[in-house]
């Protein structure tokens, strides 16, 4: 009798460092969770302050105004400019390219 209660002691023990040890491992991989969370929030923050500024940078009036101030850009005049449609640009391309061969 008295080496089954040994024994049992001994089964206890080791259930009771195994309920330890578990709690102590699920404690550390929820801390590990939030930190992630708390990384996802600062990104999420992040993510929408990029997505506003991306937005002001490409808006049009903001492009042709840096063209026009930083880079001397003026916008021409009517009669200076071509319009070349796609279908025509390719044939005469072709075209050109017929006589090389």
């Amino acid at each position: 009798m008295f080496k089954l209660n040994i024994f049992f002691v001994l089964v206890l023990i080791a259930c009771a460092l195994g309920i330890v040890t578990s709690q102590h491992t699920a404690r550390k991989l929820f801390m590990a969770l939030e930190r992630e969370k708390e990384i996802e929030r600062k990104l999420d923050v992040e993510w929408g302050r990029l997505q506003l500024e991306q937005s002001t940078l490409i808006m049009h009036g903001r492009i042709e105004r840096v063209a026009r101030e930083h880079l001397n850009m003026i916008v021409p005049a009517a009669s200076s400019v071509q319009i070349v449609s796609i279908g025509s640009a390719e044939d005469q391309s072709n075209s050109g390219n017929l006589g090389h061969d």
